[in-house]
């Protein structure tokens, strides 16, 4: 079973727009990133997201792409508890992609590669995808990371 971390794209300001929406940078990230998991053939049913504005147009984006569709889920929220979601990947069996924020998937990841919530075994980036997957043993493993910048040049 493999779970795909993604933190939402580039956002606005809340002075700009309190919903806090994606930039132009925030949508060519997504969009660029998305591209990238069609081209490898990144498959997964559903797409999971905060509800925030700009973590629910990044999974918009990458639904598109990998022909998902996407939902809001409870627990995704930026100040939730990451204990909450690694106790629901513990329990699934299939693929899942969940798109959120820091500092929830910093710790989430911890929580699955260490054991512990406060440790820093990642650096995430705006539209950046960290791929673990869940070993026989019920340990957890990185795969891969992949960057915007990686996988091509902005076109802004």
């Amino acid at each position: 079973m493999r779970c795909y971390l993604i933190q939402h794209g580039k956002s606005k300001g809340k002075a700009e727009d309190p919903s806090r929406s994606l930039t132009a940078a925030g949508i060519d990230e997504s969009t660029r990133m998305s591209e990238f998991l069609s081209q490898i053939g990144l498959s997964v049913s559903l797409i999971k997201h905060s509800g925030k504005t700009r973590a629910q147009q990044t999974a918009t984006i990458l639904a598109r792409a990998v022909g998902s569709r996407s939902e809001h889920s409870e627990g995704l929220a930026p100040l939730d508890d990451p204990e909450l979601v690694a106790g629901y990947l513990a329990e699934t069996s299939h693929d899942v992609m969940l798109v959120g924020h820091l500092p929830h998937l910093e710790g989430l990841v911890s929580i699955l590669l260490t054991g512990k919530p406060d440790q820093k075994p990642v650096e995430f980036q705006n539209s950046g995808v960290v791929c673990l997957e869940r070993n026989q043993d019920l340990s957890w493993s990185l795969v891969w990371l992949m960057t915007p910048e990686l996988v091509g040049a902005s076109s802004l």
